[in-house]
């Protein structure tokens, strides 16, 4: 995936970027690097021209099963897209101090679930 300009940090109300925002940049960047319109993708993976429009500009939360289909249109892995959209996210976050109070997981807890330079970095897991 190419990055000819740089993806905003924060959407244009300086609230954060939503996941959805940032999967729908990400699939976006995906089909016209490699050169297909959204009628193709749309076809291949049997959503309407206008949803894959809507998921794209983040308007529509896409289920597992559309984000998947959409993936296997474009040839991609939908844990590459999870795992590049978490670390845009990430990227784009202050660190914060969310240390929980009632004893859950804490943020440093989660990080380090999924972060590439624990265990072999393939996976992340929340729990309790």
């Amino acid at each position: 995936m190419s990055d000819t300009s740089p993806t905003p940090l924060r959407a244009p109300d300086h609230r954060p970027r939503l996941f959805r925002e940032v999967i729908g940049d990400l699939l976006r960047q995906v089909r016209q690097d490699q050169g297909r319109t959204l009628r193709d993708v749309a076809g291949h993976a049997q959503v309407s021209v206008p949803y894959l429009s809507e998921v794209e500009r983040g308007r529509k939360e896409a289920s597992s099963e559309v984000l998947s289909a959409l993936c296997r249109s474009l040839g991609i892995e939908m844990g590459d897209l999870i795992v590049s959209t978490g670390r845009q996210l990430m990227a784009a976050s202050a660190p914060l101090d969310l240390t929980s109070r009632r004893g859950g997981m804490t943020a440093s807890r989660v990080v380090s679930a999924w972060h590439p330079s624990s265990r072999d970095g393939s996976a992340f897991a929340l729990a309790a």
